[in-house]
């Protein structure tokens, strides 16, 4: 049975398979690849709409238990422009 985390963006519950990892790095939140770095990390779904979420609820410093803000742009860099899959579902097929 796969373990359960908490995505900090949206609240929701899901395997943990299904999630990212950050780490706090300095000022800066980064995506942990393989779930192995040391020290505190937070889980959030790998869409632009939880992201952007837990930025705004400040929710990855308080995640991290680091004093001060945290630059998350490097966890919006891992999806890129890919966005949420409602975002997807919306745009055109090129064909």
């Amino acid at each position: 049975m796969e373990p359960v985390r908490t995505c900090i963006g949206c609240r929701r519950r899901a395997p943990q398979g299904s999630l990212t990892r950050v780490v706090a790095r300095g000022e800066t939140a980064v995506p942990d690849s393989s779930p192995r770095s040391p020290g505190r990390g937070a889980w959030v779904h790998a869409t632009r709409d939880c992201i952007e979420t837990a930025m705004s609820r400040r929710a990855f410093g308080r995640a991290l238990r680091v004093a001060g803000p945290l630059d998350a742009a490097p966890v919006l860099a891992v999806i890129g422009s890919a966005g949420s899959p409602r975002e997807q579902a919306d745009r055109p097929m090129d064909n």
